[in-house]
């Protein structure tokens, strides 16, 4: 019997990453609708009504394909119920109240080490190999992310006072999104991404709401006045850019490993940057181009096939 090294990228595996540029996409273009919605609702309200159309479309969609919930053990309920604390309701409160101190160029200079921060915790804790390639992958990666961001905001860089608060709740961000990426290994062997990414939206954002009524932000009158160019921004965000995407990145995560699904990460500020280039007429310079070949780059170094790498036999 054959099997083929996991490190190594094969034609069955281009699906998978066509599915995480997707990904990848569809978040940068949460961007641009998070920025339509700026100013109208509380952060942490926005962030409740986007996991909630989340929640409705994935059951809308198990509904149509005649998918159940599958019922999981006590202790999976507590993995689920993990998941959704870490990866979609910690990781926003952080997020949101991050962004109270400091500028959105800056946190996503801090977002841009997840792929660093997932690689290096899969090799310590599961022992996934990392070559010497996957780390000169993820170097560029940064790098790349680093000159698009930069590029956009030359002050992303400078610290105000108090900066380090939200220098700290943004790194907890990463720290979040790695929990979410890596201790869902066995519940996407055993329950699948659907009901794992079903489970853990449904759980994070009665989390959500729970926070959001405690601190008063559930108010009629502020949804009451969104606009329909607001409702399509939510729309968006919950049904693209959280139900469909990460059911697509949970699938990355069990076919290709933490390490090689998370380095796409790294193309969010570019894909950002192109779509606030096409639909909000901002500049796209020569710089932010740079960038993005060094994060494709630097992709293609984590995700290629390594030369005279055998087949391992099994007998």
């Amino acid at each position: 019997m054959k099997t083929v090294d996991q490190t190594c990228a094969g034609p069955s595996d281009r699906p998978v990453y066509c599915k995480l540029a997707a990904v990848t996409m569809i978040w940068g273009g949460t961007f641009v609708a998070g920025r339509l919605l700026a100013g109208t609702l509380e952060p942490l309200l926005a962030a409740s009504l986007r996991f909630l159309l989340a929640s409705l479309a994935l059951l809308l969609f198990m509904a149509i394909a005649r998918i159940t919930l599958v019922r999981p053990s006590l202790a999976q309920f507590a993995q689920l119920a993990m998941l959704g604390f870490f990866g979609i309701f910690f990781y926003n409160l952080c997020f949101f109240e991050g962004l109270q101190s400091i500028n959105a160029s800056r946190a996503s200079l801090i977002v841009a080490l997840n792929p660093a921060v997932i690689a290096l915790a899969s090799w310590a804790l599961f022992k996934e190999r990392l070559s010497g390639a996957k780390l000169f992958g993820i170097a560029l990666c940064l790098g790349g992310a680093g000159v698009v961001i930069l590029s956009r905001d030359p002050g992303a860089l400078s610290s105000g006072p108090g900066s380090w608060r939200g220098d700290l709740l943004i790194f907890g961000c990463v720290l979040g999104w790695g929990v979410y990426s890596l201790f869902s290994r066995n519940l996407n062997r055993t329950l699948g991404p659907l009901q794992t990414v079903t489970y853990s939206i449904l759980l994070g954002t009665a989390m959500l709401w729970s926070a959001a009524a405690l601190r008063g932000e559930v108010r009629i009158e502020a949804l009451a006045s969104l606009t329909l160019e607001q409702g399509l921004s939510l729309l968006y965000l919950g049904v693209l850019g959280s139900a469909l995407a990460y059911i697509w990145y949970y699938d990355g995560l069990r076919k290709i490993g933490a390490t090689r699904s998370g380095v796409f990460i790294a193309l969010n500020p570019l894909t950002a940057v192109i779509l606030g280039a096409l639909l909000l007429d901002e500049r796209l310079s020569l710089a932010m181009c740079l960038g993005g070949g060094l994060i494709l780059w630097g992709i293609y170094q984590c995700n290629k096939p390594l030369a005279g790498l055998e087949k391992k036999r099994i007998l």
